[in-house]
């Protein structure tokens, strides 16, 4: 495969044959140091881009095992055999590997298959999740510490985990083969009952060796979810009131009850930045309140069914495609509206608009009011990453290879990476990192410094 490096050193200058004194040069550093400050607002440029190829893995990668950049380091999973084999690397040039663990297969129902793996990393350890259920090993050799047989929820910078697990009343399993009707009710691992659950055990665990810190036990479903913040919170909507725990503790924090619409309480919670948004269904209404104070900010009417919903991720949407309306999440009222089949995602600080139908990205807006601040026309795909990352674009490249552009967050414009040989396919990137899968294993650029 043809790789374009372009990352090139410029020659230095060869040096005068006398220079002149130091002091000379005071003064107009001083000027160039004010304009630079005037121009730049004391902000770093965002020209500390620097597109730089680092290597490849050459070792087996399986073809069609998921590759994910998370915490600065590289995973590939191996399905074959008995138990799926998830690899570290470092991108270091040049790139190496860090260790390999084999993680537990687990309970066949309640494990999907190892091409969803995720990694999260927590501190001096990284949690491995496939399906819903959870092995925590160590960072920095792979070890395996602990493991769940449920999803564990990581409370940024707490090193404290969470569990949702459903009990349900004995005897309450559903027949699968016997096809009866009626709602179903799930456990943590995925297995149907007939009934609601009695209760739902909320637990914080310490990622370091899955140790039990706390529990709460609400009665009846709830749903659980991360408060944003510096002080590790967890906010719980049950069918009658809203519950803020201490992440670290699980003292109770604050607790308020929730309204009832026609004789029924809500049917799930979920959180927009420090805003929790409850819903209800018929009638369909959704209620707004203030994460950390539980105080209740609005109420707005909600329809049971849209002909053709968009997908919005971190986005409170109204409406549906070709006439999609942005919500304050603070208010409850339209911010602005896009008339286009897009979808829409928070993306490097901005809102991006991808084509429904093609999956192209369109542009990139402000979340407030709506208006373009870039626009993405003619790059057809972007590669993933999380919301508050930079945003990295593709394109084929007039050679066959592929182009690489970013986004970055507070910068208002396309930063041109680089292009990269024929051949290559699924990517992943981080903050600092591009890896892609290649016909020989996969590839490997840092585009920041």
């Amino acid at each position: 495969m043809t790789l374009i490096e372009l990352d090139r050193e410029a020659h230095l200058d060869p040096p005068p044959a006398s220079r002149p004194p130091i002091s000379a040069y005071r003064r107009g550093g001083l000027l160039l140091a004010l304009a630079l400050l005037v121009v730049l607002g004391g902000a770093a440029p965002a020209a500390g881009i620097r597109w730089r190829y680092l290597g490849a893995i050459t070792a087996p990668i399986a073809p069609d095992g998921p590759i994910e950049l998370a915490g600065g380091q590289i995973y590939t999973v191996d399905a074959g055999g008995t138990e799926p084999a998830v690899s570290a690397w470092s991108p270091a040039s040049p790139p190496a590997r860090l260790w390999t663990t084999r993680v537990p297969a687990g309970d066949e129902r309640n494990v999907a298959a190892a091409g969803s793996l995720s990694v999260r990393p927590a501190g001096d350890v990284t949690l491995l999740t496939s399906g819903v259920a959870t092995t925590a090993v160590d960072a920095a050799t792979g070890r395996i510490r602990w493991s769940s047989p449920i999803a564990v929820t990581v409370l940024p910078g707490s090193g404290v985990g969470v569990t949702v697990d459903r009990v349900f009343r004995a005897g309450t399993e559903y027949d699968q083969e016997s096809g009866d009707p009626g709602p179903l009710y799930f456990s943590a691992t995925g297995e149907p009952h007939t009934e609601p659950p009695l209760r739902t055990d909320v637990r914080g665990l310490d990622l370091s060796d899955g140790r039990t810190l706390w529990t709460t036990a609400p009665g009846g479903s709830v749903t659980v979810d991360q408060v944003p913040g510096d002080d590790p919170a967890v906010l719980i909507t049950s069918s009658n009131r809203l519950t803020l725990v201490d992440g670290a503790s699980g003292r109770l924090l604050r607790a308020v009850d929730v309204p009832r619409f026609g004789g029924h309480g809500p049917a799930s919670g979920s959180l927009i930045g420090d805003v929790a948004l409850v819903s209800y269904q018929n009638p369909g209404r959704q209620v707004a309140f203030a994460a950390r104070t539980l105080r209740q900010l609005w109420t707005r009417e909600v329809p049971d069914l849209v002909a053709d919903p968009a997908d919005c991720q971190g986005v409170l949407c109204a409406g549906g495609h070709g006439d999609l309306r942005v919500l304050d999440p603070g208010t409850g009222q339209a911010r602005w509206r896009v008339q286009e089949d897009v979808d829409l995602a928070v993306r490097a600080g901005y809102v991006l608009q991808t084509d429904a139908a093609s999956g192209e990205p369109v542009r990139l807006t402000d979340p407030r009011t709506g208006a373009t601040r870039v626009d993405l026309t003619g790059w057809t795909g972007e590669v993933a990453g999380s919301a508050d990352e930079p945003l990295v674009l593709r394109r084929r490249d007039k050679r066959g290879g592929q182009a690489f552009a970013t986004v970055v967050p507070g910068h208002a414009e396309i930063h041109r990476l680089g292009v990269t040989g024929a051949g290559v396919g699924e990517c992943d990137s981080d903050g600092r990192y591009l890896v892609c899968r290649s016909s020989g294993g996969l590839r490997i650029w840092a585009y920041r410094i």
